[in-house]
């Protein structure tokens, strides 16, 4: 009965037992929010090509570019999916939507191997790169 919902009754209760999920390929779906980035955690993101950077701190994300190195602080709302986190808010009228998910990914500009990659949509542009946070660092050189 995978993925129905199941009524009976229990001493006069009315029970609902809900059923795991299984795809038509038998791979089991999870359907628990994603829980490998604990809220309190600072999460930084970068890219390279163009070359960027968020730092989400609870529900305040810092985007700085090299024509702006101080930076663009605002705010994000944080949503916990089946498999990442996502966070959305606006920077100078622009939507921002950004997707951060475990894997191991590469800056392509160093040895260095960090445990997300990230998809950001700032208005019309697509940026692609890793994150860490801080307890999920990345490995490689500090400062190559």
């Amino acid at each position: 009965m995978d993925g129905l919902l199941r009524s009976g009754c229990i001493g006069g209760a009315i029970v609902l037992v809900v059923a795991g999920c299984t795809r038509d390929d038998g791979v089991s779906q999870n359907s628990e929010p994603y829980a490998g980035i604990d809220a309190s955690e600072t999460l930084t993101l970068l890219g390279t090509e163009p070359f960027w950077d968020f730092e989400i701190s609870g529900e305040t994300a810092t985007y700085t570019t090299p024509e702006n190195l101080d930076g663009t602080t605002i705010a994000v709302s944080r949503f916990a999916g089946n498999n990442g986190l996502g966070f959305s808010g606006e920077i100078d009228g622009d939507a921002l939507q950004i997707a951060v998910t475990p894997g191991d990914c590469s800056d392509g500009m160093s040895d260095r191997t960090y445990p997300f990659t990230a998809t950001v949509s700032l208005g019309d542009r697509t940026l692609f790169g890793c994150g860490y946070t801080d307890s999920q660092s990345f490995g490689g050189e500090e400062a190559p």
